[in-house]
């Protein structure tokens, strides 16, 4: 387990806050129960950040012809979409809500090449809130695989995340497994899969990124 280099800023924040909270309290109060809060106030939010932008030691799962899930979390919507930003055709969205105790690395679902990338400014919906995936801030990657097949994730802000990172470029090859990018907070990730596609997950599954599979397509 190790700190991911996207919480840097967020803990050095945190340890600044409780810095200063102990040294306000300390010259307003000298000692006491309030200096003794202060300092608990200051290492929740020291360890809150620590938990969250934590990196743990993952054995991936690297089976071809699987979708793989890209995030930790639960899977919270199935369903026949009008996938319009790229497909322009009917597709699976499976969404899965990552809660802010999740990890909220994101992960290549498959092996490929990203056919697309684009990152759209938008609004902070709660993410379970299913217009968040259209209105939200949001990215969206297509990666495909050598046989063809492409799969389309979508990386959602909710009501607390406020920075989307992602690192995939068009035209660079994605390796399974490989980080992809980082939402910071509670936030959702959607893919999107041909109809017909054999899922291996439903509604209400508890799934990790980088090793549950979601959904197995031809080699």
């Amino acid at each position: 387990m190790t700190f991911h280099k996207e919480g840097v800023p967020s803990l050095f924040l945190a340890v600044a806050l409780a810095v200063v909270l102990h040294f306000a309290v300390s010259l307003t109060v000298g000692s006491g129960w309030l200096l003794y809060l202060a300092w608990a106030v200051g290492a929740f939010f020291v360890i809150l950040m620590l938990q969250f932008f934590r990196k743990p030691s993952r054995k991936f799962n690297n089976t071809e012809g699987k979708v793989i899930s890209p995030c930790d979390g639960k899977v919270v919507v199935i369903e026949e979409v009008e996938e319009s930003e790229y497909f322009n055709d009917k597709r699976i969205q499976v969404s899965i809500f990552m809660s802010p105790l999740n990890v909220h690395i994101n992960w290549n679902p498959i092996n490929g090449v990203f056919k697309y990338v684009k990152y759209h400014a938008g609004k902070y919906l709660m993410a379970f809130d299913p217009k968040s995936s259209i209105e939200n801030e949001r990215s969206s990657v297509v990666i495909q695989h050598e046989t063809g097949f492409e799969v389309l994730f979508r990386q959602v802000a909710g009501f607390l995340a406020r920075r989307i990172v992602y690192y995939a470029k068009e035209g660079d090859k994605a390796q399974l497994g490989n980080e992809m990018g980082f939402i910071k907070f509670g936030s959702r990730i959607d893919i999107f899969l041909p109809v017909g596609t054999e899922l291996d997950v439903k509604i209400g599954d508890v799934v990790k990124g980088g090793i549950s599979t979601v959904a197995s397509f031809s080699k």
